[in-house]
């Protein structure tokens, strides 16, 4: 272990749990509110605050420098996964928004199969007869559960959290993470132009929906439909690969 890790190590082990979390709260609070911009109003940013204190004290009982990270980069990673966790347990989409989510994928694929190019919106209206401004109100109820569903979909938090204190993957699941990264990659440049341009507002330049409303001149509540349209697509597309 390197002087610096050994202080650091020294550091952490030597302060009390109130101390740790006075001096890590203010790291808590930003990424509680990093995420609640990308989250429904019925997440409450004081839980996820919650749940990342709990996740922050948790870091530092089980910290060691030999795994390679500094502790505000491991303790980032576990107060992330802890809201996320929260997050998870505490599912605001009810079970038929989950089934009709999975309804409109296999319409899609069924769709894009059989016409080489991607579904419009008013193919899978019709396959499910109803009107477009109808299926755009099911994919404005499934856009709760759908902004979360792409940090699930790449796995995030447990791919950046293996290198610190676990084994290295097995090569067969190496592999397998390779290729759904390779075809999650081709999958997104498939997607409609306007789809395409929302992904990379949303996940690389982290803009909130009312941001890429302004860039895309529509409406924040559009933005969600598309989002959730795209997340569905996504997964139609990936087939397999995901459940």
């Amino acid at each position: 272990m390197s002087p610096v890790g050994m202080y650091e190590q020294a550091s952490i082990s030597s302060q009390s749990t109130a101390e740790i979390a006075e001096q890590h709260a203010p790291l808590v609070k930003r990424i509680a509110y990093h995420l609640i911009s990308k989250l429904p109003h019925t997440v409450d940013v004081a839980d996820l605050i919650q749940e990342g204190m709990i996740g922050l004290l948790d870091a530092s009982q089980n910290y060691n420098t030999e795994q390679g990270a500094s502790f505000e980069t491991y303790a980032g990673i576990r107060i992330r996964g802890a809201m996320l966790d929260e997050i998870r347990r505490n599912n605001w989409a009810p079970r038929s928004v989950h089934r009709k989510a999975r309804e409109i994928a296999a319409v899609m694929q069924e769709i894009e199969q059989r016409e080489g190019r991607n579904a419009q919106d008013s193919e899978v209206a019709e396959a499910f007869g109803i009107s477009t401004s109808e299926y755009h109100q099911q994919l404005y109820n499934a856009s709760g559960h759908q902004v979360f569903s792409l940090d699930e979909l790449t796995d995030h938090d447990e791919t950046l959290a293996q290198p610190i204190g676990k084994n290295e993957s097995e090569p067969e699941q190496t592999v397998q993470k390779s290729g759904f990264r390779h075809a999650l990659s081709e999958a997104i440049q498939t997607l409609p132009e306007r789809e395409r341009l929302m992904m990379s507002l949303y996940y690389n330049e982290e803009l909130n929906l009312k941001e890429i409303g302004e860039v895309l001149n529509v409406s924040e509540s559009r933005v969600s439909q598309i989002h959730s349209q795209t997340i569905i697509r996504l997964r139609s597309k990936l087939g397999d690969w995901v459940s």
